[in-house]
């Protein structure tokens, strides 16, 4: 079968409008033909309404449970809480404003190893642009970055000068998005990072920059060990900076050893706590993603609460994301995870990085030869300690606490996110 820009469209409509049948099934079906197809072709998103109706008709059916036995979020998103959101989901929210707002962007797709990756592409009208390709995490999506490229693209527009011009690429992983479901083990962080360097050289760049919070984090960690021609630096907000000799302590729950300073301490307290009372989530999916996905593929309120209780607890909103995000932006996400039927496939991502993101030894990231910078955001997971990024990161040239922002940092404050990049990466502009 020829493939064609038509064909490609008309997979990608198929394959939301089919729920019997897997997207990685028609993936398969309609882009074996074009594996050893090089080409970036145009990418274009229409829902069927039908998919839409049948969205609505699922929630409007949904069983709740009885309310929490408690008066705060300790036994995860109260009721009250979820039930507000869900109902406007069904009610008052509509897809078709995302969807054009992505269809006005570059959209492309193209194969590298196998696999169709999707990715957003804005070239700057700035000369000298510094090409620069963002990585989304979990339980977000591209969707992240939407409100950052034009500060990023278009400086001058929003506060900063034209020399701070980026060209932003914004690819979604895969299993993730509109991206192709891998069908095969081995999508791994070292492997998503191969396949980006491919994109960035595919799209002409021959010096570009990677930045990434979360999974992005971690596959760009894996770029820079990597260490590819043309790869000036990275910029990472969920560095992996944990000593070797405290992940065993902060995992089995130990009091903070004697001899911290007040941040370490800070930082050991907080990822104590992470990992004895709210990574839960991340257990399901290191070790049953598949039983994991028949829920979030089966019920789009149970997708919501899964997804919507780490955008409220990760982000700086004292658990009210819509108050900084905005509720439609949230939805948008989780309906984009809906629409793609990518519940399982996100959570297997876990599987295939079944490492700890947040310890350096594990990370490797001694290995890190290229120039790294980190901006703290005050509501991250954690805030990793100046005296510890140094250590876990020996090329670190850039550190800086920023103002405000949580673990979603380009979604929650894009204007504080941009100011953070234009200045990590202004003295990697005189290399390219």
């Amino acid at each position: 079968m020829k493939t064609t820009i038509s064909t490609i469209m008309l997979a990608a409509t198929f394959i939301l409008s089919t729920p019997a049948i897997s997207k990685a099934q028609i993936n398969k079906a309609t882009t074996s033909s074009s594996k050893s197809d090089t080409s970036i072709r145009p990418f274009h998103i229409s829902i069927p309404q039908s998919q839409l109706d049948d969205l609505k008709k699922r929630i409007s059916e949904t069983r709740f449970p009885d309310k929490e036995t408690v008066k705060d979020a300790s036994q995860g998103i109260q009721l009250e809480q979820l039930k507000e959101l869900i109902t406007y989901w069904g009610n008052g929210y509509d897809w078709r404003k995302v969807e054009n707002k992505l269809n006005a962007l570059p959209q492309f797709v193209t194969n590298i190893d196998g696999l169709d990756i999707q990715f957003i592409h804005v070239r700057s009208k700035e000369a000298n642009a510094m090409p620069l390709i963002l990585t989304h995490g979990w339980p977000g999506s591209p969707l992240e970055f939407i409100n950052t490229i034009g500060p990023l693209t278009d400086p001058v527009k929003y506060g900063g000068k034209a020399s701070d011009a980026f060209d932003v690429i914004i690819p979604a992983i895969p299993g993730y998005g509109f991206s192709e479901i891998p069908a095969e083990l081995g999508w791994n962080p070292d492997r998503v990072a191969l396949a980006w360097d491919v994109l960035m050289k595919r799209l002409g760049y021959k010096k570009y920059v990677s930045e990434g919070g979360d999974h992005g984090s971690v596959i760009s960690d894996a770029l820079a060990k990597q260490a590819p021609s043309g790869l000036l630096g990275i910029h990472l907000t969920m560095p992996a900076t944990i000593p070797a000799e405290l992940v065993k302590p902060i995992n089995v729950g130990d009091p903070a050893p004697a001899g911290l300073s007040a941040s370490e301490a800070q930082a050991y307290n907080a990822m104590s706590t992470f990992f004895g009372r709210n990574a839960a989530y991340g257990g399901m999916m290191v070790t049953r993603p598949q039983t994991t996905g028949y829920l979030l593929s089966d019920s789009p309120s149970a997708l919501a609460a899964f997804l919507y209780e780490k955008i409220a607890e990760w982000s700086e909103s004292d658990l009210h994301p819509e108050n900084v995000i905005g509720r439609d932006a949230i939805l948008d996400d989780i309906t984009l995870y809906w629409l793609t039927n990518t519940g399982a496939s996100s959570s297997r991502f876990y599987w295939e990085n079944n490492k700890n993101n947040f310890s350096a030894e594990a990370q490797k990231t001694k290995d890190i030869k290229v120039p790294v910078a980190i901006s703290v955001f005050p509501h991250e997971i954690y805030q990793a300690p100046e005296s510890w990024s140094k250590r876990a990161y020996p090329t670190l040239y850039y550190y800086h606490k920023a103002s405000k922002g949580g673990h979603f940092a380009a979604w929650e404050q894009p204007q504080v996110f941009t100011e953070e990049l234009r200045a990590a990466f202004k003295d990697l502009r005189k290399k390219l």
